[in-house]
């Protein structure tokens, strides 16, 4: 095989792994990742699931995948972050409900013992919950106009975010997401 040719089946391996990701976030969004098979994954790409098995050889290699995935959607260096972006991204979430959804319903299992996601998740909080203690920190210094610390504020914007996710997903048309979150950075003082 040539390196033109090498080149060419590279890029189409990463093209159908990018589109069995996208899949799988689908069946994961409308079944949860237990209700979810790899079957139904390979069907919607129109694998079998043996094929589907070439590029992620366990459900749980896929899972991560998904994950990683999604959070190359709204990666932003730390150092880049500040308020006004967080209102942006409760504004961008707003206009993808599968990927909210899908995320919720990892999140939402990932609390049981042996669940694949816990660790992620687990991992993915400290790091956010760090970042948003420096976007804080950036903004107000040391303490916020309310009196708490960053570290102290930081797990509260976290579950503000989270939590406004879950309810506008119950009720899209009674919560209003990026006004209800641009609410509660006016009770941080950010006016």
């Amino acid at each position: 095989m040539s390196y033109g040719d090498e080149m060419n089946a590279r890029a189409k391996s990463a093209e159908r792994r990018a589109e069995i990701v996208r899949a799988a976030l689908e069946v994961i969004a409308e079944c949860g990742y237990r209700g979810a098979s790899l079957a139904a994954v390979a069907e919607r790409v129109g694998l079998t699931q043996q094929g589907l098995l070439h590029y992620f050889p366990t459900k749980d290699a896929l899972l991560v995948a998904v994950l990683e995935e999604r959070d190359q959607w709204d990666a932003v260096p730390d150092s880049q972050w500040r308020i006004d972006l967080l209102a942006s991204l409760v504004e961008y979430n707003a206009m993808r409900p599968a990927i909210i959804q899908t995320f919720s319903a990892l999140l939402g299992e990932s609390v049981t013992e042996g669940h694949p996601a816990r660790d992620y998740f687990t991992a993915r909080y400290a790091r956010v919950r760090a970042s948003m203690a420096g976007v804080l920190r950036a903004e107000y210094g040391d303490r916020l106009p309310n009196g708490l610390t960053p570290e102290r504020t930081a797990p509260l914007l976290v579950a503000v975010m989270d939590g406004l996710q879950y309810q506008w997903l119950l009720d899209p048309e009674s919560v209003d997401m990026p006004g209800a979150f641009r609410d509660f950075l006016t009770l941080l003082g950010d006016t």
